[in-house]
């Protein structure tokens, strides 16, 4: 959510933010509706204080005998409490009209985020590992996992398009993916480990950026609540409208959870396999931190994402994202891609994003100042994949397959394996 004041006090300054993401300048129109809610606004004060002044002066007209002011005091006190309804309710409206308008504007993004149009000028930040050399053709994993125990067939047919049944030793190294995941970031990285509902409200999904404008990427069900497209949504609303202490800071925080995406947005893309689908497990972090320590925290939590490829021996290249490129609450985005040797390319496995105060304003999220009586200021939450658990799943099995069709455990899964250090055919 972006500050009115900021857009009145530096118009210039917002709109050039805007255009840098290709969206044409909006402080104009804001500036003129949030000064026609504050008109109605002053309108609606001096009426209020009128009513009060006139309600005294009934009383002293009446005690000095004037009925003649009195009643005219009174048929205004009378006409100002049919005004203030009526005034009441227009500012009431612009407001929510400011706001809905605000609720839809992306983030501004940061002073070095590069300028682009699509994912055709993201910077290319960095490589690690060197693709493994081949002494036969590697497969996709869409064609190698399924004799291995990734049921594409039996997920279709319980579910639908994009669902997935995993059995057998497929289904234990899913699991020990997301195991090693989460205790690497809590053990390692100092992440404190949480089980948050996957249900939640519409104010958590409205803090965390994902409604208005997105709601038809999730799924909602019958009694009002949302599946969460990612655990970003409980864990950074979980310190929705609080007051935090500074010393409190930074809260960092990681779950391994389920995620839905109905896909909406990305109709015909990566149909085949276990890229995109709707339900997948995902291990977030997410930061809570000062304004000050945000970019820093940024790139902490980019090299904890980037560690479990590093412990996995996957190789990956860093990305810094551009500006038509970057997702709607964020200011500063990197993207991981990791090697995938079946399809000859890198593929994003995680997204790690500074959103600065963007969701800490839709949540109302502060924190005291240490040494300050009164000053507050809004938290900065980012948030991160580390890592998108089906993704690495398919990125073990094109790296580390084998000529026979089965797919070696790397070493770093196979304290979370009983004793498994093979995929084979059945």
């Amino acid at each position: 959510m972006h500050d009115i004041r900021f857009i009145r006090e530096y118009p210039e300054r917002f709109d050039e933010g805007l255009a840098r993401r290709a969206l044409p300048p909006r402080a104009a129109e804001l500036i003129a509706l949030d000064e026609r809610r504050r008109a109605v606004t002053t309108r609606m004060q001096a009426a209020q204080a009128r009513r009060n002044d006139a309600s005294k002066a009934i009383g002293a007209a009446k005690a000095a005998k004037d009925e003649a002011t009195a009643q005219a005091l009174m048929a205004e006190v009378a006409a100002l409490k049919t005004e203030l309804p009526a005034l009441e309710a227009e500012e009431k409206a612009l407001g929510e009209e400011l706001q809905q308008a605000l609720a839809l504007i992306p983030n501004l993004p940061a002073d070095d985020v590069p300028v682009g149009a699509d994912e055709a000028g993201n910077v290319e930040v960095s490589r690690w590992g060197t693709p493994r050399a081949f002494d036969f053709a590697p497969k996709e994993h869409a064609d190698l996992a399924p004799a291995l125990g990734m049921d594409f067939e039996t997920g279709a047919r319980l579910s639908g398009a994009r669902f997935t049944f995993l059995r057998g030793d497929m289904a234990r190294l899913h699991r020990a993916l997301g195991q090693f995941m989460l205790d690497t970031q809590t053990r390692e990285h100092g992440y404190t480990e949480c089980n948050p509902p996957v249900l939640v409200g519409d104010g958590a999904m409205y803090g965390t950026d994902k409604l208005p404008k997105f709601a038809e990427d999730s799924f909602r069900t019958s009694d009002g609540r949302w599946l969460i497209p990612t655990s970003e949504v409980s864990l950074t609303a979980s310190v929705m409208g609080e007051l935090l202490d500074e010393a409190a800071l930074p809260i960092r925080l990681s779950a391994l959870t389920l995620c839905f995406r109905s896909e909406a947005g990305a109709a015909g893309r990566d149909t085949r396999g276990f890229i995109r689908q709707h339900q997948f497990e995902k291990c977030e972090l997410v930061s809570i931190v000062r304004p000050e320590d945000s970019e820093a925290e940024h790139q902490r939590m980019t090299r904890a994402a980037e560690t479990i490829l590093e412990k996995l021996n996957l190789p990956y290249r860093k990305l810094l994202l551009c500006t038509g490129d970057m997702g709607f609450g964020a200011r500063k985005t990197y993207d991981l891609e990791v090697w995938l040797p079946g399809q000859g390319t890198y593929r994003e496995i995680s997204s790690c994003s500074n959103t600065g105060d963007f969701q800490a304003r839709r949540m109302n999220t502060r924190y005291r100042v240490a040494g300050e009586q009164k000053k507050t200021e809004f938290v900065h939450t980012l948030n991160g994949s580390g890592l998108a658990v089906g993704r690495t799943l398919v990125a073990v099995i094109e790296n580390y397959q084998n000529a026979d069709g089965s797919v070696t455990v790397p070493d770093a899964l196979r304290p979370y394996m009983g004793g498994v250090n093979r995929l084979e055919l059945a």
